[in-house]
């Protein structure tokens, strides 16, 4: 009889990561829709110039791109840490508290921000430099168009995930081995990941 009560538990620790639910503000919800829209539309409006000079069009798109992204996690994320501790379950027709880590002022919320930007070109774009090379990129020409693309992949996937799961070594073994909870930031960075790999299928065919 005893061995009954000990299967249960070990289910629970299959991942030391939790779901990231997006802030319940009215304007994170409306946010987390309209950021989608804003970053195509970035891109749409780039189009031509990407097309004629696609260096000097990454280049400028950079800085437009990161602020959207330093914008999305600031509005719409919980503040850096704020998923560590665990808080009990909310009872039937309870609220929490306001005032909790999580809907953390703004003002609070761009330092981290903004580290989780600079950690994501430092770290984040050589390491997706070399996998875009190792998946085919040319090594000895186009230098700056694979640094650019990686640099672009990095700012759209990393800066989230950095700034829900911080440098915590547990989370990111989760999300590494695609064990962490698909949640938006989750599913966002890898739908970048695999879009930037289908996008680039039919360029061989294209000779």
């Amino acid at each position: 009889m005893s061995s009954t009560a000990t299967v249960t538990k070990p289910t629970e620790a299959l991942t030391s990561s939790t779901p990231i639910d997006i802030l319940q503000n009215d304007f994170a919800k409306v946010y987390t829709h309209l950021h989608p829209i804003l970053v195509l539309a970035l891109f749409y409006y780039q189009f031509p110039s990407l097309v004629a000079d696609p260096v000097l069009s990454l280049t400028s798109s950079l800085a437009p791109l990161g602020i959207l992204q330093i914008a999305y996690v600031t509005i719409c994320l919980p503040a850096t840490g704020a998923m560590a501790a665990p808080t009990a379950p909310l009872k039937p027709g309870q609220r929490r508290k306001a005032g909790s880590k999580s809907e953390a002022g703004t003002g609070e919320k761009i330092v981290p921000a903004f580290l989780c930007l600079v950690l994501s070109v430092i770290l984040g774009t050589p390491l997706l430099t070399l996998s875009l090379i190792l998946f085919g990129a040319p090594l000895t020409t186009h230098q700056l168009h694979t640094l650019l693309c990686a640099a672009h992949v990095s700012l759209l996937a990393s800066i989230p995930l950095i700034y829900v799961h911080g440098v915590e070594a547990a989370r990111w073994r989760d999300v590494v081995s695609l064990m962490s909870p698909v949640d938006e930031v989750f599913g966002a960075a890898v739908g970048t990941l695999v879009g930037a790999w289908l996008g680039a299928v039919p360029i061989p065919l294209d000779w």
